[in-house]
């Protein structure tokens, strides 16, 4: 296999030039230019990836660990980190986690084997001392309100964003509300969790725990919401959605079976994904390729940083 020495023996140069000529050094003169280039086409050399990662100590990629790829959520986050990926000249690294903590691992292991420059974690089922363990080996950027200064974080304030939801449904005169979630694990999750136990502490009604419904992720598990309402003896007015897909999802189910909505039962969804606009659902708009923008931004920044995305409730026709 052609090296860099063989390449400057025959053109007659240097190793040095011959390395200034591969990566555009303008003070190369044109004899010496065109006589390494022809060395090249002669030898068909292929410059070593590898050896340049080594010697300049960086490789222009970046890992984003992600629990699935099919989710809008995570595709439109995916699709910010990307935007500026292309933009700042990186690429990405995808690892597909399904919230297996081995995957999750295999991630941290590039970070710490110099094989990516930094790691962005959109979600995560691996114990947070584990992944800073591995900050020795480059930066991590998280998608959640860790409150920590170890780590650069792009977060939305889930406890605020619910808390608030629910007021909003309370002032509609709703008094039995439930949610329905993809996980009950994880920061964000137990930061939902907590606002809505407080909430129920707050206006003095029963905490009813029946009303969480988990394992909701995508539009078809809105079919498995409704059914599970249609089995309980008093069942909730309201649900907060965690997923505009699945709040589709009832909305759709509840047609089926003549259940109103509003009237019968009162939807918010998350995230302002283009199909709850289509379908009418009031829902809190969450920016997410701008998440994703600054994810990646604050994975190529040496200083540690922290944004809260602002959300807002757009209302449409489900409550």
């Amino acid at each position: 296999m052609t090296n860099i020495k063989d390449v400057a023996k025959m053109a007659g140069v240097s190793v040095t030039t011959v390395s200034r000529v591969l990566n555009n050094h303008p003070y190369v003169s044109e004899a010496k230019r065109k006589a390494v280039i022809h060395a090249i086409r002669m030898t068909n050399y292929q410059k070593n990836i590898n050896a340049v990662h080594l010697i300049k100590g960086k490789t222009n990629l970046i890992g984003v660990v992600l629990p699935y790829f099919d989710h809008p959520y995570f595709s439109l986050v995916l699709k910010g980190i990307t935007n500026q990926a292309i933009k700042k000249n990186y690429k990405i690294v995808l690892f597909q986690t399904d919230y297996r903590e081995e995957r999750e691992i295999e991630a941290l292991q590039m970070l710490k084997q110099k094989q990516i420059d930094a790691l962005i974690i959109c979600s995560r089922a691996t114990d947070l001392s584990i992944i800073e363990d591995h900050l020795q080996f480059g930066p991590i950027v998280l998608c959640e309100d860790i409150k920590s200064r170890k780590f650069s974080t792009t977060f939305v304030n889930h406890y605020t964003v619910f808390h608030k939801a629910l007021a909003f449904l309370h002032e509609k005169g709703h008094r039995k509300i439930g949610y329905c979630i993809g996980r009950t694990s994880g920061t964000n999750s137990h930061m939902r969790e907590l606002a809505y136990r407080e909430f129920h502490e707050k206006y003095h009604l029963p905490y009813r725990p029946e009303y969480i419904i988990d394992q909701c992720i995508y539009f078809g598990d809105g079919e498995k919401v409704i059914e599970k309402l249609t089995t309980m003896m008093d069942p909730p007015t309201a649900l907060l959605v965690t997923s505009d897909q699945v709040a589709a999802g009832i909305v759709i189910s509840c047609q089926k079976r003549k259940i109103s909505i509003p009237d019968d039962l009162a939807i918010i969804g998350f995230n302002n994904e283009p199909i709850a606009e289509m379908m009418n659902i009031t829902t809190i708009e969450i920016p997410l390729m701008e998440m994703g923008k600054n994810l990646f931004l604050q994975a190529i920044d040496e200083e540690i940083s922290s944004k809260e995305i602002i959300v807002k409730l757009i209302e449409r026709g489900t409550v």
